[in-house]
Parts: C-alpha cells; sequence; structure tokens
C-alpha cells in the first residue's frame, strides 16, 4: 500500500500515521521507528562509536541495567581519570589532546564538560528514560535509535576546537576497537581536497574495514556550496523539523498576543511588567547609539532605564546585553533565526519582523506600555519534515556529479541527555544546569543517521558500509520541494526512513576497489592516493575525470554553462530481497531532460546476485540552471528503490582543482560549530 500510495501523481510525501504520545525523543516516533520493537533485530551486539566531546557516563541514558558483557568483538578501553568508568552499556571511552587544548572547566578525561557529546550519543543509542525533560518541557520518554547498542566514546573536541590529529587518531582506534558505525558531528567550514581532510580520510580507513561514517553535513545553510563532509564513502546528513515546534507568545497590555520561537522555561505567572526598546536606552557613557543599542548587545544597555524590564530588540542576542543591564526579559525581532527554537537564559521570545514592529509600534505610541512573556508552549508543525535554513547545502563543492548531502533526518528542537555542568543555553555564563537539553544543529541529525545506520547493521551484521548506505537512501521518505526550494541539495535523497532500509529490496553496493578507481579518475596519482587509502593503491587505465561511475545511489550531472546535457552512468544492485524477483525501471524527467535506462528490467534468481545497468541522460543548452530534479526506482511490486536524479550548471572548471584545497587545517577548529547555538 505504502508503494501504491507513494507513486500516485500529486502525493509527495508519505510518512506513517502514528499516535503522538508524550515522547521527549519525539524524532524516532516521527520517522515511524516505534519504542516497542521486540520483534525486530537485535541490537545488543552492535557498538555506536562517538567522537565527540566525551561523554557524562553517569546519566540515565547510559544506564547498563540489564546488560550483559560487552561483545568478544569489543577491543577497546576506558581511560579512567576525573572519577571517569565505563560500565555495560558505555564500553570504552578515549581522549585525545595533541594541541594540549585543556580549559579551565575541562576534564582531562572522557567526561563531557560541553554538553554535545552526550546529547550526541544518546540520540544515536541512548536508553530508554522515563521522565525526562528540559526544566519540565518535552517531558515524556527520551531514548536513542538502537537503546540496546553499546557506545564507545572518543572525545576528541575541546571547547577551542577538534585537533585533526585527535580525529585520525581516534579513526583508527574505533576501528581497532571493534566499533560498527562511527558517529561524527564535526567538520570544516571550507571544502578541502580528500588527502588533506582527517574526517575523509579517517573515514576511508574505516569503510576499509567494513565500518560506516555517518558526518554532520554543516550548519552554514542556506548559502549554495556549503555543505561539507562530501566524500562519497560516508553518510553526509542535512538538518530537518519533526512534527512539534516550541514557541513562546509575548502578551502586550492593549491585548495582542504574537508568537515567537523560543524554548522558555521561565514562567512570570502572566505578570505585566514594563516594556523598554533597546534604541531608546543605549549607553551613552560607554559612547553607544540607538544604532546600535537596538540590538542589546553586550555593553550597549543603559542600565538605569533597563533595570526589571523587558527589553524589545532588533536582531538575534544571547540575552547577555539585558542580563547585564538589569533586564527582567527579551524580546526580539529577527528573520534569520525564526524556523526554530533557541534556549536562552532569561524570559525570551524571537518574533518574526512584521510582528516585532507592531509590537515597537506599541511601545513608541503608548504612555506606559506593559507586557508579559508566556513560558513555552508545545504547538504541532504540520509542514514537518522541512530542511531548516542553517542546513548546508550542495552542490558538491568539490566533486559535483556526487549529490551531497545524502539524506536529511530529525535535528531541529531536540532533547537528549547532557553534562550537568555545561550550560544549557547560548549563554556561556548561564548558571542553569540540566539533565536534558534541547538543540539544533546537524549535529544532531547525524546521530539519528547513525542509529539508523546500527539498526540496519543489527539486522545485516555482513552488509558492507555502502549497502547499508544504499538502504537508507533508497527508501528514504520523499520530501516536498515545495517546501525546500533548494530540493535535493538541501535534502540529497529524501529523509531517512529506518524501518524501510531493512528491507530495500536492492542495494547500490561499492567496495574499496571502487573507490580507489573513483578517486583514480578524479586525477590522484598514485602517491596522493595512498594519503587517503593508507595502502599501496596505484592508478592505472584510462581515467573518464568524472564521477559519474561510481556505484553511488544516487545520480548527479554537472552541466559547464552554455553546454548541451549529456552523461551516462554506469550502476549495479544487489538483489537483498526475494531471491526470485523482477524490478521494472520507472523514470521521472522534466520535459528539459530525456532519461534511458538500459536494460529497463532486472530479472534475478538469487539472493545477493548483482545485474548492471546504464542510464544515459540528454537534453538541450542550458545555462544558469540552478537545478533539475528527476528520479529513477526499481519495482517489484513490493519495494521502490529509488534514487534522485540531479542536473544543474556549473562554470567551466569551477571544482577546485586536485591538491590545491582553499586554506588548511593547520588549526584545530575542525568543528561545526554554529554561533546560533553555541554548540558544536
Amino acid at each position: 500500500l505504502f508503494v501504491v500510495i507513494t507513486e500516485k501523481d500529486r502525493v509527495v510525501s508519505v510518512l506513517p500515521n502514528t499516535k503522538l504520545q508524550l515522547h521527549t525523543t519525539r524524532s524516532w516516533e516521527f520517522m515511524g521507528l516505534p519504542q516497542n520493537r521486540f520483534y525486530l533485530p537485535p541490537e545488543r551486539d552492535i557498538i555506536v562509536g562517538v567522537l565527540d566531546t566525551g561523554i557524562w557516563p553517569e546519566s540515565e541514558s547510559f544506564n547498563d541495567d540489564g546488560f550483559s558483557a560487552p561483545p568478544a568483538k569489543w577491543k577497546g578501553i576506558c581511560q579512567t581519570a576525573s572519577n571517569f568508568s565505563c560500565n555495560n552499556k558505555l564500553i570504552g571511552a578515549r581522549y585525545y589532546n595533541s594541541e594540549d587544548l585543556y580549559g579551565v572547566k575541562e576534564f582531562k578525561s572522557p567526561r563531557d564538560s560541553e554538553g554535545h557529546g552526550t546529547h550526541t550519543s544518546s540520540t544515536a543509542a541512548g536508553r530508554d528514560v522515563a521522565g525526562a525533560s528540559y526544566l519540565g518541557l518535552a517531558q515524556g520518554i527520551a531514548r536513542g535509535g538502537v537503546p540496546q547498542a553499546r557506545i564507545a566514546v572518543y572525545k576528541v573536541c575541546w571547547s577551542s576546537g577538534c585537533a585533526m590529529a585527535d580525529i585520525l587518531a581516534a579513526f583508527d582506534d574505533a576501528v581497532a576497537d571493534g566499533v560498527d558505525i562511527i558517529s561524527l558531528s564535526v567538520g570544516s567550514d571550507f571544502p578541502a581536497q580528500y588527502f588533506d581532510d582527517p574526517i575523509a580520510i579517517g573515514a576511508f580507513h574505516a569503510m576499509q574495514h567494513g565500518i560506516l561514517t555517518s558526518n554532520s553535513a554543516g550548519n552554514s545553510g542556506p548559502r549554495p556550496r556549503s555543505v561539507s563532509n562530501i566524500v562519497p564513502w560516508t553518510l553526509t546528513v542535512a538538518t530537518s523539523t519533526i512534527d512539534r515546534k516550541f514557541v513562546s507568545q509575548v502578551v502586550l497590555g492593549n491585548g495582542q498576543t504574537f508568537t515567537g520561537n523560543a524554548i522558555n522555561p521561565f514562567d512570570l505567572n502572566g505578570t505585566s511588567f514594563p516594556l523598554i526598546y533597546g534604541g531608546s536606552a543605549p549607553n551613552v557613557s560607554a559612547g553607544v547609539s540607538a544604532d546600535f543599542s537596538r540590538s542589546c548587545r553586550t555593553g550597549s544597555l543603559n542600565s538605569y532605564k533597563v533595570q526589571g524590564k523587558i527589553v524589545f530588540c532588533y536582531d538575534f542576542e544571547d540575552g547577555h546585553g539585558v542580563i547585564e543591564a538589569h533586564g527582567l526579559g527579551n524580546i526580539m525581532a529577527d528573520s534569520a533565526h525564526s524556523d526554530f527554537a533557541i534556549s536562552y537564559p532569561l524570559p525570551s521570545t524571537l518574533l518574526n519582523i512584521e510582528d516585532g514592529e507592531k509590537v515597537l509600534d506599541y511601545i513608541q505610541t503608548t504612555d506606559n506600555p506593559i507586557g508579559t512573556i508566556l513560558a513555552s508552549d508545545t504547538w504541532k508543525d504540520a509542514s514537518a519534515p522541512r530542511v531548516i535554513s542553517f542546513s548546508s547545502r550542495g552542490p558538491n563543492p568539490l566533486t559535483p556529479d556526487i549529490l551531497k548531502p545524502d539524506v536529511t533526518a530529525p535535528g531541529v528542537d531536540i532533547l537528549a541527555a547532557w553534562s550537568p555542568v555545561a550550560p544549557p543555553s547560548i549563554y556561556h555564563e548561564d548558571t542553569t544546569r540540566v539533565k536534558y537539553n534541547i538543540i539544533s544543529g546537524t549535529s544532531m541529525s547525524c546521530p539519528h543517521a547513525s542509529g539508523a545506520a546500527a539498526f540496519v547493521k543489527a539486522a545485516y551484521p555482513d552488509w558492507s558500509p555502502t549497502a547499508i548506505k544504499s538502504a537508507l537512501m533508497t527508501t528514504a521518505y520523499v520530501m516536498d520541494a515545495r517546501k525546500n526550494k533548494d530540493a535535493e541539495f538541501a535534502y540529497g535523497s529524501g529523509h531517512i526512513n529506518p524501518l524501510g532500509a531493512i528491507d530495500p529490496g536492492l542495494v547500490y553496493d561499492a567496495s574499496e576497489k571502487d573507490y580507489v578507481e573513483f578517486l583514480c579518475n578524479l586525477g590522484y596519482n598514485s602517491s596522493t592516493l595512498r594519503l587517503v587509502t593508507g595502502d599501496s593503491s596505484t592508478c592505472s587505465g584510462n581515467r573518464t575525470g568524472n564521477a559519474w561511475d561510481l556505484n553511488y545511489p544516487s545520480f548527479a550531472l554537472s552541466i559547464p554553462d552554455g553546454q548541451s546535457i549529456k552523461g551516462t552512468f554506469q550502476r549495479r544492485v544487489t538483489n537483498v530481497g526475494s531471491p526470485n524477483s523482477t524490478y521494472y525501471a520507472t523514470v521521472y524527467a522534466p520535459s528539459l531532460l530525456q532519461v534511458f535506462v538500459e536494460p529497463s528490467v532486472l530479472s534475478f534468481s538469487s539472493k545477493g546476485e548483482t545485474k548492471s545497468f546504464t542510464v544515459k541522460v540528454s537534453g538541450g543548452v542550458i545555462a544558469q540552471q540552478p537545478i533539475i530534479s528527476g528520479y529513477i526506482a526499481w519495482k517489484d511490486g513490493v519495494h521502490v528503490v529509488r534514487s534522485p536524479l540531479v542536473v544543474y550548471t556549473v562554470l567551466p572548471n569551477d571544482p577546485i582543482p586536485i591538491g590545491k584545497a582553499p586554506g588548511s587545517f593547520e588549526s584545530p577548529p575542525m568543528r561545526h560549530r554554529n554561533g546560533i547555538f553555541g554548540h558544536i
């Protein structure tokens, strides 16, 4: 039925109709992965390796009640320092600090002082924890994608960054330790050649040993070509919303009510307080003008005027300026950050510009303006899933014929375990302490994909990393391009569907040899190639100069401006479904494209059998074309093995030449830090 509905005209997206319950980690229910799934593959022997800021081992999310000893394949260690210990759930922990980056408040151990690593670890594989909440918000059951799986933590990030030497060392240790999936919510703000990228090199080593690396796409969207972690042997994950959002309302003295996005646990009991505009209270003694104080930046406000009042500010702020001036609360108006919620250290909400103008008009035309900010409420988001504004976009800046990101996953307003010594809000001096926190970022979507990959790995322990990745991509829920103007450059193959991924029908598999040929085709010579592979691989034979023949689960074709559309892709699929099955090709292509699949019928007589096919794409001359979207699907009446097809234009010789990466990784801050969140 799902197949039939999905393929009907005018149907954009199909998600399971599940009943809403009080689930703190709503995201897994939203994706159709139920809490009670005893009929599904056991997870107890799966080990998820998390490279991050460490972990808070005492969190209930990592309780080992009922767990047996670690599986025999586990070869790792637990570095016990700063009173740190492991158990049968958290089976291993290491820390790395080649740059001697210890901060005053940081632990010289795998213990997490930032909160981020605890959050990602529990999202991927945390235990079911009843009664979890963020200061009462979203109270319910917190859980990871594979709650019975084991966790091994590799602390490579500190408050000042993540050194590339530490990342590489952690990859090698994780491989030797015996992890099954690696989750890494870290990346660079600019593209680098594969042999200059420690994540690319480490992930290649993992792939060589049968381990899939799941990466965050970055928080630099919606700028085009901002996606990072773009190598084809990793799973690159964008961020999208779930059907729950947090709002905080402003009620003015004249009865007007405005709704903003905020994670605001502060309850003012409906009491109204005086309102003031930041632009009317400049700190003139510090030489501040109204043009600056309107944004309520640190040191910009006159505390004599602001004390005890709720301040209206233009632009997004972390609340420091209002707190410093003894303000009571903060109403902000900003267009750039209005599609997701943020946690603040004082009563706050973020309105859109239009509503902000109305609040300001009330303040400026009323003799004694008053108002209040209500504590956050949870609303249903009917527009979900949609890719959030900050999620980094394609096209792939380095290899334009490999579509990135690969998939999207929940990463907005995600509640998960937290370090109780880390501030929960974006204000770094916040003294509030919590065991669970709500934050957003591709760092949050990455562990969702990692958990989904671990779920598939539990079902098929012998599957290659590429087969697991293919299953997640070809079974992804179709996204609504009307809600995501960047289409596949925003969400890749679609929204991950963990249950669908354990029965994909066919997979696009690839081996180390395939990736070596891919690198050779791109122009790497034997010496540079070995920097990535770590072995004695060599390049020989003819080189095509493109990536079309890599057996990838998606199709991307970049056309130089002013040239005709023309490309040929060689692919092969392996049957992992019914032994005797026949698949028929279905193609959707806009009128600008002519797409032919040869052969258009694939018949299999056994599991594990592989068949090859060719996709030919052609069309007229195009120029300045952002994206043309289509898809190719193989159907057998039960499965739909769907791959996106995108065509777009680039400038001639636009991709970065081999060996000439912009910038370097000499400094340690390899991280997806977004100033909005204050988290990696």
